[in-house]
């Protein structure tokens, strides 16, 4: 099969086409399914462990790419994950730890789910790795409820956009960041409540105006570092943050009295090395909450570009420029 390999850590350049063999279609007992590969996901986690920065989990492969969508072609079928009674033939998107950008790609049953009615191999790719990020974190970890309101950090990326659809979708009310006053106009066109630019405008000062000085409930941090503090100057009462990465510094000096006096969460988590019984967990929410929307045609990712597989080098360049606004793809 032609693959997408890292032969050195470094620059985009670095990533480049080869031939490996076919993985073997899993055995009955694993729970695993062999997916015929026809679009993947392009995530920012890719773009770490191309620089070095992201280890390979033990066991998973080491071609990147977190998630596909495809056509399952074998496997443990008979499997009690199956809980969506998937079958040979059928057309499904998956999250996998590894091995997504190739022609073929063993991923758990439990990851895998249908591609949604009327979607293109291309929108079903970019469903898996940011709808289990923000449904795991702001709905599981930060337990967002009925009329509280979400602050996302860096809207108009994967994650932001798959944030807005999500949180607007059950019914929330969503601030967002962003760095251009074009990308604050996106992230309003794709639903957002309110944008502020983070360059020009103080987003502590904006959310506090926004909501009456109360704050917003839940924040959906990619940043960390000197953010978190200023998270915390406009975090309602009982207010969460959830951190998923830390792309302004992984060390920040807060106010424990504020954490203390108004009984305030900071968590976080990463997904790539939870276990398959997490993940399995995860996608039977998604199917039973966002599914719906999906099928029905109400609620569809944005894809800023697509590139054939050969040339990931150049997609990965364009994630590095933060120009996008959504999801880039390859197409296998």
């Amino acid at each position: 099969m032609r693959v997408i390999e890292i032969k050195e850590y470094g620059a985009p350049e670095v990533l480049v086409s080869a031939n490996r063999p076919d993985p073997a279609v899993p055995v009955a007992g694993t729970g695993e399914v062999l997916i015929r590969v026809l679009a993947a996901g392009i995530n920012r986690p890719d773009v770490l462990q191309r620089k070095g920065f992201y280890p390979v989990p033990p066991g998973a492969s080491d071609i990147p790419g977190l998630e596909v969508a495809g056509e399952i072609i074998g496997g443990d079928l008979s499997h009690a994950d199956n809980a969506f009674g998937l079958k040979v033939g059928d057309k499904v998107c998956a999250l996998v730890q590894g091995g997504g950008y190739a022609e073929l790609c063993v991923a758990p049953i439990a990851q895998c789910l249908p591609s949604p009615k009327g979607f293109t191999d291309q929108e079903a790719a970019a469903l898996p790795e940011t709808f289990f990020t923000v449904w795991s974190n702001v709905f599981m970890r930060g337990e967002m409820s009925e009329g509280e309101t979400l602050l996302v950090q860096g809207g108009s990326s994967g994650i932001g956009v798959a944030a807005i659809l999500i949180a607007k979708a059950m019914g929330h009310q969503v601030f967002v960041t962003a760095g251009t006053d074009e990308k604050c106009a996106a992230c309003l066109k794709l639903g957002a409540d309110l944008a502020i630019n983070y360059k020009t405008q103080d987003f502590v000062e904006e959310v506090k105006k926004a909501t009456g000085g109360k704050g917003v409930n839940v924040i959906l941090d990619m940043v960390t570092g000197e953010y978190v503090q200023r998270e915390i100057d406009c975090l309602a009462d009982d207010g969460r943050i959830v951190i998923i990465a830390n792309q302004g510094g992984s060390k920040a000096e807060v106010s424990t009295n504020q954490i203390l006096r108004r009984r305030l969460t900071i968590t976080g988590s990463t997904l790539r090395p939870r276990p398959v019984s997490f993940k399995r967990q995860v996608a039977q929410q998604l199917h039973s909450h966002i599914w719906p929307f999906l099928d029905a045609g109400k609620l569809k990712p944005a894809i800023y570009k697509t590139f054939p597989m050969d040339q990931a080098a150049a997609a990965h360049a364009l994630m590095e420029s933060s120009e996008h606004v959504g999801k880039i793809v390859l197409t296998v």
